[in-house]
């Protein structure tokens, strides 16, 4: 692909790289074809009702996954509509698509993806690094057994089995004492970099997706953010969550996505200026309950 996908940073913040908040391993298939389907099945149904009093607005195209980030573009309809455009939202299921559709110009820009992801996927395309919106922090959630002091020899911890996704959940487990990391590990680690497990503790390598899904089977569950909001589960229910001030916390917050050399357009700069609003910020912390933590 060309070396044009840039990524605008607003300084916000959740999966992947694998998240973008999770992993995808969809085929790529051409972003004509991803464009076209799109367009007939996602742009989201409350902007319809917007569409019909937008008047004089200039559209203003965003791709996003479903939950939060076309949740949370939603709550930023208002405020673009104040700097002049209409938000029309495309919805992606998974983690390619968004990226070939804004290659093709069918998206001025998308909202899905954590920075180590769009690394990953553009190796080979060149990107450009702007501001972050929000991150998703992982949890460790209850399966058969109630509490992380509770877990036996021998417990049954699914974490999820993409790369980036896979280090955050040890890391975090390590944090809680759960288990030891190889020294320079960090988020490259993977089971093979486990050096003390003194519970014997059996991770088992889950697609980030059907993690939540496997709780009843196993004892705890290391759940991206994104996921366990789909999952309906709350961060408040969690028995351990990422540390705000935590080293993934800081390298996963969620970024917009342009074009190479729209970074400084007036589309792209209205759309961070409101999704880094107060009214945006306030949405996030009231509407997520700790699972989609601002980082402006």
């Amino acid at each position: 692909m060309k070396k044009n996908i840039g990524v605008i940073a607003a300084a916000i913040l959740a999966a992947a790289a694998l998240t973008a908040c999770g992993t995808s391993k969809t085929a790529e298939t051409s972003a004509a074809e991803s464009s076209a389907a799109a367009a007939e099945t996602s742009t989201a149904e409350s902007s319809e009702a917007a569409e019909e009093t937008t008047g004089d607005l200039e559209d203003l195209t965003v791709g996003a996954s479903p939950a939060p980030h076309a949740e949370i573009l939603e709550a930023a309809r208002e405020e673009l509509a104040k700097k002049g455009y209409n938000l029309k939202i495309v919805e992606y299921t998974d983690y390619v698509q968004p990226n070939l559709a804004l290659e093709a110009g069918d998206l001025d820009a998308n909202y899905f993806q954590h920075l180590p992801y769009l690394e990953q996927f553009n190796q080979e395309r060149g990107t450009k690094l702007v501001s972050k919106i929000h991150y998703e922090p992982f949890g460790i959630y209850a399966g058969k057994t109630a509490s992380l002091d509770e877990l036996a020899d021998g417990a049954k911890v699914a974490v999820p089995n993409d790369a980036t996704n896979e280090a955050r959940a040890l890391l975090l487990l390590e944090a809680q004492g759960l288990l030891k990391l190889a020294d320079g590990a960090g988020l490259k680690a993977t089971k093979t970099d486990i050096v003390e497990n003194p519970k014997n503790l059996d991770i088992l390598e889950v697609e980030a997706a059907q993690v939540p899904r496997s709780l009843p089977d196993v004892d705890v569950a290391v759940i991206n953010g994104n996921y366990a909001i789909e999952a309906g589960l709350k961060v408040s229910d969690a028995l351990a969550v990422e540390a705000s001030d935590s080293e993934a916390a800081t390298t996963y917050g969620n970024v917009v996505a342009v074009k190479e050399g729209k970074e400084e357009d007036a589309k792209t700069k209205a759309l961070i200026e409101a999704l880094t609003s107060d009214a945006v910020k306030e949405y996030m912390e009231q509407t997520y309950e700790g699972a989609v933590v601002p980082l402006f």
